[in-house]
């Protein structure tokens, strides 16, 4: 049985993700598209988790061609998926002068989380049951909290941003050079260690797919379970934030249970409203995005990466500061100018992706 809503939240949270990523000036982004500088939660900080945990509900699906069990042919997909996903990832970290800078070239990053969620929790799905997978899922949670606790620089406190844990094995992995320096420190938000909680992030999508194969036929159960099961999950995550703050950027354990929690809930509504009440005013729009989710998401980043690449003549900016400066600066001159920018940015990936959406043209891994 066909939802909808499932392709409808994936276009979604794509739709945001090229949003949050692109504001006209990383000085002046609108209020309510900010991360959260450390500890806590914006909504901002809710899209990424959501395209993770939307990854698990398509998994079950798609997976089902292969009776959702560990084979050769099942191995080669998710093998062929990670690593190409990952590879694209590498390659728009230094995009588009892939010649240059190799000695600062970043490896991790948004693609290659996705990458290693998926392909860890396509490993773990495909040779566990659901009981199973309920245990590891919880075991791996209180693994990292417990790393995070013990590991971290002795003596400070493990939750900071250069003395906790992932920083600490990021560094020895990879040095300075090639971690994240957004926030004027070397600290990568998508690092080796905190992948290990984002896998629990794809595993709680899979098991909302399960819902929707064994409440098949009962849509208005389907959305009861799922705000049940989400509402426990984010009241844990709430309760764990006592003992185990909230945190994007370390992904802790307390931030899986709170974000799927939400993403559960937010699916939720997206089955009710589209599948039992069958809304489809406006649907196209995230539609368009949602049937080539990751396809928008790299042209997204490398378009504009482009633009900043490419310098204007005349000028000592680049072309993405020509167009923000000469069509969106005059109209507010701050945090709306910027905000405008995105959102004509996103209808500008729309359109391309409408393209595709109408003429059937699906780019997959």
């Amino acid at each position: 049985m066909r939802y909808l809503s499932v392709d409808f939240y994936r276009g979604l949270t794509v739709a945001f993700m090229i949003l949050v990523n692109t504001p006209g000036t990383w000085e002046n982004v609108y209020a309510p598209l900010q991360h959260a500088a450390w500890h806590g939660c914006t909504p901002t900080d809710l899209v990424f988790p959501s395209f993770m945990f939307i990854i698990g509900v398509s998994m079950w699906f798609s997976f089902a061609k292969f009776d959702r069990s560990w084979s050769k042919a099942a191995g080669m997909k998710v093998l062929r998926r990670t690593a190409l996903l990952f590879l694209i990832g590498l390659l728009l970290n230094n995009f588009p002068f892939l010649w240059k800078n190799w000695d600062s070239w970043r490896i991790m990053g948004v693609p290659q989380r996705l990458a290693l969620g998926y392909g860890i929790a396509s490993v773990l799905v495909l040779n566990f049951n659901r009981k199973q997978l309920i245990w590891i899922a919880a075991s791996l949670l209180f693994w990292y909290w417990g790393i995070l606790y013990f590991f971290g620089v002795p003596g400070a406190d493990p939750y900071a941003m250069q003395t906790n844990a992932v920083f600490r094995l990021d560094r020895w992995l990879f040095g300075d050079a090639h971690l994240w320096h957004g926030e004027g420190v070397p600290f990568d938000p998508e690092g080796v260690l905190s992948t290990i909680p984002a896998v629990v992030t794809v595993l709680l999508g899979w098991f909302s797919g399960n819902l929707f194969t064994s409440r098949e036929g009962q849509r208005d159960h389907l959305v009861r379970d799922l705000l049940v099961f989400g509402v426990i999950c984010g009241g844990l995550g709430m309760f764990w934030d006592l003992f185990l703050p909230i945190n994007k950027k370390l992904w802790t354990s307390s931030y899986v249970l709170y974000a799927g929690g939400l993403s559960m809930i937010l699916l939720a509504a997206s089955v009710w409203l589209i599948d039992v009440r069958n809304w489809r005013n406006g649907t196209g729009f995230f539609l368009a995005f949602g049937s080539n989710a990751l396809f928008a998401y790299v042209f997204s980043e490398a378009l504009v990466m482009l633009l900043f690449a490419i310098k204007w003549p005349g000028g000592s900016g680049s072309l993405q500061q020509w167009i923000y400066q000469t069509l969106f600066v005059p109209l507010e001159g701050a945090a709306f100018s910027s905000f405008l920018f995105a959102v004509s940015y996103v209808l500008v990936c729309w359109l391309l992706c409408r393209w595709l959406y109408v003429r059937k043209i699906y780019i997959k891994l």
